[in-house]
This record gives C-alpha cells, sequence and structure tokens, in this order.
C-alpha cells in the first residue's frame, strides 16, 4: 500500500515550485502547444481487459452487472453466473499474445497520424501500465506488459507524440450494480479491490450536478493515480472524459493542472489538456467535442474524438466501420474550423488490429500520403468553407451521414497558398469556388487579391482555371476517393 499523504505532500510540492498555481487565474496563462496546433490528426487507443468479452461496446463491465440488459443475458449464457465468473476473471484471458507495438506504430504512422493517445486506465479501472497504486494493472496481470510504456517508445520512434487518456473517475460509479444481486462483487470492495468503490448512481448520468460523490479519499486516490501516469510516461496530452465535470472535482482538477503544467515546464515540453463540457474554465485547456463537431470555424484550437465504428470505442464481433472517406471529410471539416481529429481504434485482445480498422487506416494514409500538405501545420482561412451541406453542431452527431457534394468546399491556408479542398469529386470535373469570385464583380466578396497559380495535389495534369464575378471556375478530370485539394497560391 503507497504512502497516500506522502503522495499527496510531493503533488503539492511541484505545484509550489511553480510557474503555475491551483487557480484559473495563473492557469490560463498556458497557451496552447504550437506542435499540437500543427499536428491536426491522431489516433485515439481503446484496448483493456473489456476486448475479452468483445460483446456491445467497451461499457460490458457496468453493462454486464445491470439486470435484465443484453450484456447481463449474454453473460449470463456465455460465461455463466456472475458469482461464478465475474468481469475480474476476464483479466487472465486478456493475454495479447499479438499484441505488436512496432506493427501498431507502423501502422498510425502509415495512416498520417502525428499524435497518439492510448486509454492507460478506462472505467473498469483496470491500469494498462506499470504502476505502483494498484496490482489490478497489465503489468503484474493478464499481459504482464507494460502497453503504454511500450507504445511511447515506438511511437516516439516513429515521430509520434505520446498522449494518455485516464477515465479513472467514472470508476467511481461504473461496477456498482453488482452489488443489487449475488455476484463475485463484495458488498463493500477493500480499497485495492479492482471493484471499489462501486458507489451507487442515478438513472441519468449526464445529470452530473444529480450525482452524489465522487468523495474525498477518491478524489486523492485520482489525483495520485494521474499524477503518477504523468511522472511515469511524460504525455504531451493527457485527455479525461466527461465526468471530471463534477462539482466535487474541481478543486482537483485545478491541482492537476498546475501539477502537470508545471512538470511540463520542467521537462522543456508543451502540453495540453483535453476536457469536455466546461470541466476546465476557458483558456486553461483544449475543449473536446465527442462524437462530433463544429458547424462554424472557432477563433480557438479545439479537438474532435471519434471512433472507426459507429457502435463502439472497443472491438467487437459487429462492429459497424465507417469509411474512409466519410472520416477524410471530417478530418477536411474540422480542420477548416480550427480543429484536430482524434480518431479511434479499438484493437482484439489478442492485440490484433482488425482488417476492417486497417483497411480504413490504409485508405487515410494513401489520401494524406498525397495530400496532407493542406492538412498538417495549416491555420484557417477568412471562411472555413462554402457549400449546400450543413454539418450538426456539438456532440454525439457522427452518425448522421453529411453526404457531401462536389459543391461543398473546405479552406486551410499556409503562407501564401490557399488549400481549396472539394469534399468530393465532380463527375464532370468541374468545379466553382464562389468564395474566390472577383471583388469588382461583386461587392463584399470574401477575397480581394489576385490568383497566381492553382494545382491539383493527386494530379500532375495542370488544372484548367478562370475566375469572374460567379467565382473560380476549376476543371479537372481527376476523381479521387475522397475530397479533391487544389493548392491556389495566391497574390
Amino acid at each position: 500500500m503507497y504512502d497516500k499523504r506522502a503522495a499527496l505532500d510531493a503533488i503539492d510540492q511541484v505545484i509550489a515550485q511553480g510557474p503555475f498555481e491551483p487557480t484559473w487565474e495563473s492557469l490560463s496563462h498556458w497557451k496552447v502547444p504550437e506542435w499540437y496546433e500543427n499536428a491536426k490528426f491522431g489516433i485515439f487507443i481503446h484496448w483493456g481487459v473489456y476486448a475479452v468479452p468483445a460483446f456491445e461496446n467497451e461499457w460490458y463491465p457496468r453493462n454486464m452487472y445491470i439486470q435484465g440488459s443484453n450484456a447481463y443475458e449474454h453473460h449470463l449464457k456465455t460465461y455463466g453466473p456472475h458469482k461464478e465468473f465475474g468481469y475480474k476473471d476476464f483479466v487472465p484471458l486478456f493475454r495479447a499474445e499479438r499484441f505488436d507495438p512496432e506493427e501498431w506504430a507502423r501502422l498510425f504512422a502509415q495512416a498520417g497520424a502525428r499524435y497518439v493517445v492510448p486509454v492507460a486506465e478506462h472505467h473498469d479501472g483496470f491500469q494498462m501500465y506499470r504502476s505502483e497504486l494498484s496490482r489490478w494493472n497489465a503489468y503484474e496481470m493478464g499481459p504482464h506488459r507494460d502497453v503504454v510504456g511500450e507504445l511511447k517508445a515506438a511511437f516516439e520512434k516513429r515521430g509520434m507524440t505520446l498522449g494518455v487518456s485516464s477515465h479513472r473517475i467514472e470508476h467511481w460509479f461504473f461496477m456498482s450494480h453488482g452489488k443489487e444481486f449475488e455476484s463475485d462483487m463484495p458488498a463493500v470492495p477493500e480499497r485495492d479491490d479492482l471493484y471499489w468503490p462501486s458507489m451507487p448512481d442515478s438513472a441519468n448520468l449526464d445529470d452530473i450536478c444529480g450525482q452524489p460523490g465522487p468523495d474525498g479519499e477518491f478524489l486523492d486516490d485520482w489525483l495520485v493515480r494521474t499524477c503518477e501516469l504523468i511522472d511515469r510516461y511524460h504525455p504531451k496530452v493527457l485527455y479525461f472524459d466527461w465526468w471530471i465535470q463534477h462539482e466535487n472535482a474541481k478543486p482537483y482538477l485545478k491541482r492537476l493542472a498546475a501539477y502537470y503544467y508545471n512538470r511540463a515546464a520542467q521537462w522543456g515540453i508543451e502540453a495540453a489538456i483535453n476536457y469536455k463540457h466546461d470541466a476546465f474554465l476557458f483558456g486553461t485547456a483544449v475543449p473536446d467535442i465527442e462524437r462530433g463537431q463544429m458547424a462554424e470555424c472557432k477563433p480557438y484550437f479545439w479537438q474532435t474524438d471519434t471512433a472507426i465504428a459507429l457502435n463502439s470505442w472497443c472491438y467487437t464481433e459487429h462492429n459497424d466501420f465507417r469509411p474512409a472517406e466519410d472520416i477524410l471529410c471530417d478530418l477536411c471539416d474540422i480542420v477548416s474550423k480550427n480543429g484536430t481529429l482524434l480518431l479511434n481504434v479499438g484493437p482484439k485482445a489478442d492485440g490484433a488490429i482488425s482488417e476492417e480498422d486497417q483497411k480504413v487506416l490504409s485508405g487515410i494514409g494513401k489520401w494524406m500520403a498525397v495530400n496532407s500538405e493542406a492538412i498538417y501545420d495549416t491555420r484557417v482561412w477568412k471562411v472555413f468553407g462554402e457549400g449546400p451541406t450543413k454539418v450538426q453542431d456539438g456532440h454525439f452527431s457522427d452518425a448522421v451521414k453529411k453526404n457531401f457534394t462536389s459543391e461543398d468546399f473546405r479552406f486551410t491556408q499556409k503562407g501564401d497558398i490557399l488549400y481549396v479542398i472539394a469534399m468530393k469529386s465532380a463527375a464532370d470535373g468541374r468545379y466553382l469556388v464562389r468564395s474566390l469570385r472577383q471583388q469588382e464583380h461583386t461587392a463584399g466578396a470574401v477575397f480581394h487579391g489576385a490568383v497566381r497559380k492553382v494545382e491539383a495535389l493527386a494530379s500532375s495534369t495542370p488544372v484548367e482555371w478562370s475566375r469572374d464575378g460567379e467565382g473560380l471556375h476549376l476543371f479537372s478530370a481527376h476523381q479521387e476517393a475522397g475530397p479533391v485539394v487544389f493548392r491556389v497560391t495566391l497574390g
């Protein structure tokens, strides 16, 4: 058992050394890392014990204890009574026989990812890294490997940046329903039990204000665990899920942010925290939109986290995979609005990445190999885009298919280069970009300067173009599996 008081004192000592204090005023001096604004595309990884049952989604450890649910009935039928086979009994089956961090790194780098964020601990409370604070971790159980440590080495070898994700705070309530009937879960779990604390929750988990807890003992543990993760792996992104928004967590968030940003300053790295809703004060971390996007361009940097599979963040036997073309359109839309895309992959329990996931990543990689200059290191233009297709604003809208047309365009900029991105190939090869109409013909035009040159990134054939009061007329016979990118030199 670790000395909690000593651990908390050590955290406070780092905070006291500055430059950041645990106040919103002090934390508001934090700046978004330039590397992060330039990266634009990252990979999220949901991989853990929940990949063993591979049923429905990564909430299986919770749902299997909710009587009458699909997961509960599946568990009874497949594994037997919960008192004889509970969630902890999946741990020895999580062997990761085919886990190859070098292969993962190759696949993600080939897809064009510049940063990678593995889930270090999900709601189930099982740590995917070596820890001194709990024996329920992948180094001491299951695979018997420091998964996050091995991934860090492999990713950084290929020039990708490591982030980590902690969903620990949701563990406060996540396993609680196992106490409602005879199962393997103790009525009062010991502090070093996987199931601790399993506290009751209300029916609506999104009603943060109406939820009891988490209490000081649990939040102390949360803080120490998170700081251990920071110190052990030096991540440059620290991602949190939605429940850190709970009012009880607010003082701890400020202490954690001060600790993390002070550590980053000590190590000479640029670091960022991801948050949802209003968990952090605006300007102290990077806001994140889960499975959704912004309808308009924002004057601040933000992130979308979404998954290749529409139905689950982890691998299941019945995942509904999105095509690469749809994800590429989302990437272009997000980047044009001052955002970055964190795209999730869910490996199988044995560590293999499914053929379906690989196919999507390969499709993204082929497009990025030709068109990435319109993505990396770019900034927003005067307008983010144009066209008839509207993007729904906010969380949980990625299942709404957008059906972009060849009249939908997105813009990014780098110096005197404007990237005009047609979200779909025109069947006749003809495009009209109205935002680039000539000023002398139309009052209030977006762009008043000259167009010097137009090229198609994916084709060596010259682009035919002209410009008038209607807009910039382009002709390119090239058909792309994904958005078509034109490099427009402005004068």
